[in-house]
């Protein structure tokens, strides 16, 4: 069968399932800046974005707040060519403001909103293309709800506080994604923002994220396509790739392991290959070639999908994207 036969699904399914593949996959996702801010918009930039490019997979990026804002964060746009934006408001002031956490509805609000995006998506797109829909951890969303270093310092101080919270965080996200698995999605893009040595302990990590990161994958081992990124610099790679995850994303090029490394460590599928700031913002076409075609021969082009160690900048020139598209697929 060739390429050309194959659809993205097909593609994906051979990946995951460590079979001789016609051509390296290859994905690339970026913020929407504005148009996140509404779901017809956030739906039309993503539907364009697709088309334009024609990905092997939809990893479908709402802004971070979409889960938070029915309990109080609130952000701007302030610029970042990551195409993320700024959290001006933390509604986690005090240890007591823990409380003010209680269930939220994944049908209301901006997560309501999210859900027809996702509607969308799936009958535009899901016959012939996977679609994962990003969940941040509930370590993570605690994060947005108080800020990075008071989050750290309160789940030391305060631990009972921080995990009553994570309990109802954990329960909301798990109720969202049994939601948005009923549009038809394939899996979720599971992004964890505190696995690194820089931050915390691994005890603390074990404590504060793993159980409640555990419980939530739990929810989507009946999809078949669920990606795990790993935020950040000297990260616990040993200690997440025990996940029920199908797909690992994280830094690769800038923090270890090594695409290499880590199909030695790790059985299933990784992700990554490209620089998302040196060389996919800020270098020329023959730098992603490159860094692409290094990515590819490191890991034999099995169990592998081309993208970047984290979100594009929104910046990235086209020449480059389309680099890194025509390395994947030198036939087209």
């Amino acid at each position: 069968m060739t390429s050309i036969q194959l659809t993205h699904r097909q593609l994906i399914e051979k990946c995951l399932n460590n079979e001789v593949l016609p051509r390296t996959p290859v994905a690339l996702w970026q913020h929407f800046p504005v148009d996140d801010q509404s779901a017809d918009n956030l739906l039309a930039a993503t539907v364009n974005f697709q088309q334009r490019f024609d990905f092997d997979l939809i990893k479908v990026s709402p802004s971070s707040s979409f889960c938070l804002k029915g309990w109080g964060s609130e952000d701007k746009w302030t610029g970042n060519p990551e195409g993320s934006r700024e959290y001006v408001k933390f509604p986690i002031m005090n240890p007591e403001d823990w409380k003010k956490i209680t269930p939220l509805s994944p049908k209301s609000g901006q997560m309501a909103g999210q859900l027809s995006v996702l509607d969308g998506l799936v009958k535009t797109f899901a016959k012939d293309t996977p679609i994962i829909q990003t969940i941040f951890s509930p370590l993570s969303q605690a994060k947005n709800l108080i800020g990075r270093d008071r989050l750290i310092a309160q789940l030391r101080l305060h631990p009972e506080a921080v995990h009553s919270a994570l309990k109802v965080i954990t329960q909301t996200t798990i109720n969202f994604i049994e939601e948005a698995a009923k549009t038809g999605i394939d899996g979720i893009f599971y992004a964890i923002q505190q696995a690194q040595y820089g931050l915390l302990t691994e005890d603390e990590f074990k404590s504060f994220a793993m159980p409640y990161d555990l419980l939530v994958l739990e929810t989507v081992q009946n999809l078949w396509f669920n990606m795990l990124h790993l935020h950040g610099d000297n990260v616990m790679f040993d200690i997440v790739s025990s996940y029920p995850v199908q797909v690992i994303n994280w830094h690769d090029r800038q923090t270890q392991p090594s695409l290499a490394e880590a199909q030695k460590k790790y059985k299933g599928t990784v992700c990554g290959g490209l620089k998302q700031w040196e060389t996919m913002a800020y270098g020329t076409s023959e730098d992603v070639k490159l860094e692409a075609a290094d990515a590819i021969q490191s890991t034999s082009g099995r169990r592998f999908i081309l993208g970047t160690g984290c979100v594009m900048p929104v910046i990235a020139p086209y020449g480059n994207i389309m680099a890194a598209i025509n390395t994947a697929r030198p036939t087209k």
